[in-house]
């Protein structure tokens, strides 16, 4: 069991890992902001805690949102239209968050993957079970030079308390992202120790938002974890900040 103090703590979230790579807040593509005006909204928000850099990573997820390269660029530069015309100075990348379903081995093949940073590729399953090819498609990425990067691993339920499944991800060089409301139980108790479990064996290597609509804004500005848990995220050493 976690020794969780009591006594809780408020901070912001962004003024420690300053670039947020991991959020939907490219308008009209995905689950996300569904406007314009809800995508400013969540960017005066993710300024407001610290954030000075923020990478968008709509959904790819081929028949739900089969975004592609254009689309996003597209959302893109509708976004980058009104942020030039108020006066906005945080620089908005994009990359993507790419489903492993069966759709993605084509488009690993076909060489047109976004990406950050070094080659780094933002990846996620089902909830309920591992890809039957993971190994496969692992395999094929660093085999074509990218970096995979698990987004939220602590809210897939077939990751056990124990993190033994995970190893399928960490035997392939992965690297693992945990969303920033996990800690505070924002989905669930059993995310929330799996998150802390991972926090405690080392195996953060990102934090992200995550952020899609305004209840996720609201819950990140009231950011509130247990003593140990913020002093341990405070020291922790993020990649985030590689990003800037």
């Amino acid at each position: 069991m976690f020794s969780i103090f009591n006594k809780k703590e408020s901070f912001r979230i962004g003024e420690i890992l300053q670039v947020d790579m991991h959020s939907h807040i490219l308008p009209g593509i995905d689950d996300g902001a569904a406007d314009v005006e809800t995508s400013l909204r969540l960017i005066d928000g993710l300024i407001a805690m610290g954030y000075k850099k923020l990478i968008a990573t709509p959904h790819i997820i081929s028949d739900i949102h089969p975004n592609t390269p254009e689309t996003i660029e597209a959302a893109k530069q509708l976004l980058q239209t009104e942020l030039d015309k108020k006066g906005y100075t945080i620089p908005v990348s994009y990359a993507a968050e790419y489903m492993l379903d069966e759709n993605f081995l084509p488009l690993l093949k076909a060489g047109d993957l976004l990406t950050f940073g070094n080659k780094i590729i933002l990846v996620e399953t089902m909830f309920l079970d591992l890809p039957p090819n993971l190994e496969e498609i692992l395999f094929q990425l660093q085999t074509h030079g990218y970096q995979p990067l698990l987004a939220h691993p602590e809210r897939y339920h077939y990751v056990d308390r124990n993190l033994t499944r995970l190893s399928l991800f960490r035997d392939r060089n992965c690297m693992f992202q945990c969303n920033a409301l996990s800690f505070t139980g924002y989905y669930g108790k059993r995310e929330q120790e799996i998150a802390y479990r991972l926090l405690d064996a080392g195996l953060i290597d990102f934090i992200g938002s995550d952020i899609h609509h305004d209840r996720h804004l609201e819950h990140l500005q009231h950011f509130t974890v247990s003593s140990k848990i913020a002093r341990q995220l405070e020291s922790l050493n993020y990649k985030n900040l590689e990003l800037r």
